[in-house]
């Protein structure tokens, strides 16, 4: 009714929704715990206040519940003090108060100066909400300096004489300061009796909203606040701050009159330890000087400031944060090319195998065709004569959108996920290098030389080892050289240990990339290499202090993907061969020593397995489930396969919501594998990455393993997950101009230039130069390739991305290799790129062009151009123009590289 609602089944949920009700309020219970009450309350009956164990948490928290924000900006009404019976009388005081301790100061001829009154809704009984934008507001009156006051009222002895103990009344109204919080004066007088004349007529209600309640303590409380000592220090400034802590020492300095909010917290948290009973009681950090948590957090401020809003804000806050660091974006896209894989009724293995058969997995076809959804901008790989609808190929998207056009899916983490550096759990603090002096791990650099041909030079990569790390090497005796990395056995069986060593190669990912795989390993021991370029070197070392580190030679500074990919595989051949010298002197056979090495994306971050049930009563029923498992469990799995020795690649699927049950029936696949594989170094060691390649050098890698009569085997039932990660990998390539550091866009168009041109040349490498160019232009190049996917162009032992609208078919020239059939093939133009002694003019003479078709020759320079027509005798069939010469837009010292066309006649 007071509150002139109408709706009969009303009730208050808060204190402050009992505005202007007569009633008398009584609480229960030791702590108030912040509650806010109405501004109508005139009087506060707190001398039940236990004063024997009095702590300066539970003395503000009782006087606060007389205590009001009083808002400094608004303009004050002119007031005299009238009758007692109307406004209790009331002296000012004032004492700049930054933490809430109450002292008082007043005389009897001070007139009172009401100002507005706000309630802060730090904290009430159903509702405990509090916008941002309010506490900032509420931030910004402290800062300007509100005050606490203080204004009492004693009534003389006489009139209470039925009084057992001395009981204090005083009238309080509260704002804010950011001044010394321990000034303070006293005094104390009779009541007086004189006329209250505001300017404005105003109710008995309002008027009394705008006065602070009437307080009664005891005796010894209100001395403990209004008294000070011999510093000018209010007695209660000498309370514990709460009753779980107790004070570290006897022997403490005081607190100063002149200490801040910041002050003070520190000057707790270095004098107090907690007591048993404190949830931190245990929860000390060794070898630190001082004895809070860092993460620990106190908050401070004036009574009804909004104290109690702003934590429950915060935790709002810091929940939120903390359940998005449970979570990551992960790449959730369909396979494609689904419609273009050949259908058959024919499935070689069981649902519920295991593992592959080797036998039953040589008869198994090679399927060319690109499935992972990170390459649906690249060009279609032909096996056989196809009939493709050009709606089936999606058009070239942007550049910039490559990335943003991406399905990604939020997920949990699971307890087996890869982790970055912004994880920090007390079980991976010796993993990552953070011993408990808080220390980064010693780690020495070594030299590890070894000739490669290809190169024509010897290669040198230095190794950053570990101290913690240093028992997976073997060092010579004496002098300490590395000579080598120890691998284990085929026969080495053990729950606890992984046997193919990891490579990460990465770049520009130190915060981010996914580098800690305690939790994905599950505990297991694993050895673990990041592959990192020179200049980055400090940087990763930096925060990944106990990871080994393979470091690449200066002159791949600003190398692709590709080179990592090529030095990773050659010095792990190397170090096979060196280890099988060692361990053969100890009795071991050479095919005895484990010929596998992992490469991973740095964005790998989750791995699942599917579980197959075969229980129904015909032999092609089976269900499936899938769920998350740690990657030492699907590497034990992949690393116990039988005969496992004799497969070249072995690799999973790429996660994806959508994956149906017609993609796992087959458990097994003969195709393109990406991002987490297993490769045998030993039995590929004629088969190599292509140092130059930026993109696609996974799909070029896998067609050069195949074409070499090798098996690639894909585990259907394993998938991994991958993390979208914005920042770094092939993000860190940034193309632009060579003369002007002002950023402007360049179109891929602008990427080639004619020989000798006055063309702007670009600061990039001439290899991302032409794969970027050959991505978005290579139409210009195959005008009859565009969307005519019946005529491919033959690609001769290399697969370079044209784009999504034209197909190619990848020839490989090595003798023996394994080819698909080109009979009745007729294709529409020709790509050599780099093309080496294995290409021969009869070997180009078998194949079949339209009239018209276009040829593109890339060289290193503009003599092995010419010289590479003459040996391929490429003018019996081929028409060239000296207006039909390019290069890549670079500078002459950067090595750009030349391409010549023609046309078929």
């Amino acid at each position: 009714i007071w509150q002139k609602i109408d709706d009969v089944d009303w009730r208050p949920q808060t204190y402050l929704e009992l505005e202007g009700l007569p009633c008398i309020l009584i609480f229960s219970g030791m702590d108030p715990q912040g509650e806010s009450l109405p501004r109508s309350l005139r009087y506060c009956d707190l001398r039940l206040i236990n004063s024997s164990s009095l702590v300066r948490t539970n003395l503000e928290q009782e006087l606060g519940l007389a205590a009001y924000f009083v808002s400094s900006e608004i303009h004050t009404e002119k007031a005299v003090v009238n009758d007692v019976l109307e406004s209790d009388p009331e002296k000012l005081s004032s004492t700049d108060n930054e933490d809430e301790e109450i002292a008082t100061e007043g005389s009897t001829s001070e007139k009172r100066s009401p100002m507005k009154r706000e309630r802060s809704r730090s904290h009430d009984s159903a509702s405990s909400s509090l916008s941002s934008k309010a506490s900032e507001r509420q931030k910004q009156k402290v800062d300007k300096g509100a005050q606490t006051t203080i204004s009492k009222h004693l009534p003389q002895v006489t009139e209470q004489p039925d009084m057992k103990q001395n009981i204090k009344s005083a009238q309080v109204s509260i704002t804010s300061s950011s001044s010394s919080p321990f000034s303070s004066s006293s005094s104390s007088s009779a009541p007086t009796h004189s006329s209250f004349i505001l300017q404005t007529s105003q109710c008995s209600m309002t008027k009394a909203s705008k006065q602070p309640p009437i307080v009664f303590l005891p005796k010894l409380v209100y001395d403990l606040v209004t008294s000070t000592d011999s510093n000018g220090l209010p007695k209660s400034s000498s309370l514990l701050p709460y009753h779980s802590v107790m004070w570290a020492s006897s022997f403490r300095p005081l607190m100063s009159k002149m200490m801040t909010c910041t002050e003070q917290s520190l000057y707790y948290r270095q004098w107090t330890v907690p007591k048993p009973i404190h949830m931190d009681y245990n929860n000390r950090n060794e070898g630190r000087m001082d004895t809070f948590h860092p993460r620990r957090l106190l908050l401070s401020g004036p009574p009804q400031i909004g104290k109690t809003g702003a934590y429950l804000q915060f935790l709002s806050i810091l929940s939120r944060m903390l359940i998005r660091l449970t979570e990551v974006d992960v790449y959730d896209e369909e396979e494609i090319n689904i419609n273009i894989k050949e259908e058959s009724d024919q499935y070689y293995h069981q649902p519920g195998d295991m593992w592959p058969d080797l036998e039953t997995f040589k008869k198994m076809p090679f399927d060319y065709t690109i499935h992972d959804p990170k390459y649906e901008d690249a060009s279609l790989i032909c096996s056989k004569l196809q009939t493709i609808n050009s709606e089936d190929r999606s058009m070239s998207r942007r550049q910039e959108d490559m990335y943003a056009c991406r399905q990604t899916t939020r997920m949990r983490l699971s307890k087996y996920a890869a982790y970055n550096t912004y994880h920090h759990c007390e079980q991976c603090h010796q993993y990552m290098g953070f011993n408990p002096r808080y220390q980064i791990y010693e780690s020495t650099l070594h030299a590890f030389a070894f000739s490669y041909s290809m190169l024509g030079e010897e290669i040198q990569l230095h190794f950053i080892i570990p101290k913690s790390k240093e028992h997976h090497f073997v060092f010579s005796q004496p002098g300490r050289q590395l000579e080598s990395m120890r691998l284990p056995l085929v026969t080495d069986k053990s729950e606890d240990y992984i046997k193919s060593p990891t490579f990460t190669p990465t770049t520009g990912r130190h915060e981010h990339g996914l580098f800690n795989l305690y939790h994905a390993m599950d505990g297991a021991s694993h050895l673990h290499v990041l592959v990192v370029k020179e200049y980055e070197m400090a940087i990763y070392k930096k925060y990944w202090p106990n990871h080994i580190m393979l470091v690449l030679p200066s002159i791949f500074n600003s190398a692709g993907v590709g080179a990592a990919h090529f030095l990773i595989k050659e010095l792990s051949y190397h170090n096979l061969e060196l280890e099988r010298n060692r361990q053969e002197e100890l009795g071991i056979k050479p095919q005895d020593i484990w010929p596998f090495i992992v490469i991973s994306d740095d964005s790998c971050v989750m791995w699942n397995a599917v579980e197959v049930d075969c229980s129904g009563d015909r032999k092609s029923d089976y269900t499936w489930t899938e769920r998350n498992v740690s990657l030492k469990q699907i590497l034990q799995h992949i690393e116990a396969t039988p005969n496992v020795t004799h497969y070249a690649l072995i690799g999973m699927r790429k996660w994806s919501s959508k994956t149906n049950s017609a993609e796992i029936k087959e458990p097994f696949s003969c195709c393109h594998v990406h991002d987490f594989v297993m490769l045998n170094v030993d039995l590929t060691q004629n088969v190599q990455y292509n140092q130059n390649r930026f993109t696609c050098d996974d799909v070029d890698f896998n067609l050069r393993v195949h074409s070499a009569g090798l098996l690639i085997c894909r585990f259907n039932h394993f998938n991994v997950m991958k993390k979208q990660i914005a920042v770094g990998g092939q993000r860190s390539f940034h193309i632009k101009s060579k003369v002007s550091d002002t950023p402007v866009s360049i179109s891929p168009a602008q990427y080639i230039c004619a020989p000798d041109s006055k063309h702007t040349f670009l600061a990039a490498p001439a290899q991302l130069l032409l794969e970027k160019y050959l991505q978005y232009h290579s139409h210009r190049f195959f005008p009859l390739s565009l969307k005519n996917y019946s005529h491919p162009v033959l690609s001769v032992d290399c697969y370079l991305n044209l784009g999504p609208q034209i197909a190619v078919c990848y020839m490989s020239s090595r003798p023996h290799s394994l080819n698909i059939s080109s009979s009745g093939l007729t294709f529409s133009g020709l790509l050599l790129y780099l093309c080496d002694s294995f290409v021969v003019a009869s070997f180009l003479k078998k194949f079949h062009f339209l009239k018209g078709a276009t040829l593109c020759v890339i060289c290193q320079d503009r003599n092995s151009l010419r010289q590479t027509v003459v040996r391929l005798e490429l003018e019996d069939e081929w028409q060239f123009r000296l207006r039909d010469e390019f290069q890549t837009a670079n500078a002459k010292e950067d090595r750009p590289l030349f391409f010549l066309t023609g046309r078929h006649i």
